[in-house]
């Protein structure tokens, strides 16, 4: 893959980043601010275009956005005047040749899928935000896709509410009632990367390239009073302080 991005002001954030996605795993991008980890998020979705290298899926280039990969934007996005069940219709409508009441009859079960059932004529204003980003996950599955991108999913929840949704939210992607090959989360909460994560990259220095790449070898439910949770946090932390730009001071 070797991807590389430059903006238009010609500042080169990232290069050399070579990501493995495997089946069914969840793989997470971590990283100091700044190093570009949303805007590689992007060029894996299709969404922009690396200024070097290729993104593939299933052996084939990606280079537009597909309804193959699915992404959760940092900001939970719903449609204000519509329900849960019309927000997650309206994904599937748009993506699939189907008729109105197909598309409710797949959205009904992905808001199930997801712990909302008996909520589907709620409207967003009336639901928490814990509730309308189980709506945001149920939108992006809805469309069966094989990828699923998360930018930073859980970081306007409280903390409560974010702790209580990465609890299920393996097992809610990882169901056999959807077609999810693999997940790639951004994220910059190592507790909630070690509690997720089979496949951790790590981005530093500028231009950012991968400097680490860890596997997370802890048995599920995960807790964060086995010591092992406390060591991969620690190695991750030590990876994060920020690489000076080569030849800068200190």
């Amino acid at each position: 893959m070797k991807l590389g991005f430059i903006y238009e002001n010609q500042y080169k954030v990232f290069q050399n980043i070579n990501i493995d996605v495997p089946e069914r795993k969840f793989v997470s991008i971590t990283g100091p601010s700044g190093v570009g980890k949303s805007t590689l998020l992007r060029n894996l979705g299709g969404f922009i275009t690396p200024s070097e290298g290729e993104v593939l899926l299933l052996g084939k280039k990606v280079v537009k956005p597909t309804p193959k990969i699915s992404l959760i934007h940092q900001s939970i996005v719903t449609f204000p005047w519509m329900t849960a069940l019309e927000n997650v219709a309206l994904s599937v409508k748009s993506v699939k040749k189907v008729s109105q009441a197909e598309a409710e009859k797949v959205a009904r079960k992905m808001l199930e899928l997801v712990g909302l059932r008996g909520f589907e004529d709620f409207y967003p204003k009336e639901m928490s935000g814990g509730m309308r980003q189980r709506v945001a996950i149920a939108r992006a599955l809805a469309v069966d896709p094989i990828v699923l991108l998360m930018d930073e999913p859980f970081s306007h929840l409280d903390e409560l509410t974010a702790e209580g949704l990465r609890n299920e939210v393996y097992n809610i992607l990882f169901n056999e009632e959807n077609s999810l090959s693999s997940v790639v989360m951004v994220s910059h909460n190592l507790k909630e990367i070690v509690e997720l994560s089979d496949i951790v990259y790590v981005m530093n220095g500028r231009p950012a390239e991968i400097v680490g790449e860890i596997y997370i070898d802890i048995p599920r439910p995960r807790k964060m009073d086995d010591p092992k949770f406390e060591e991969y946090m620690d190695k991750l932390f030590s990876m994060l302080t920020p690489i000076p730009v080569k030849g800068e001071r200190k």
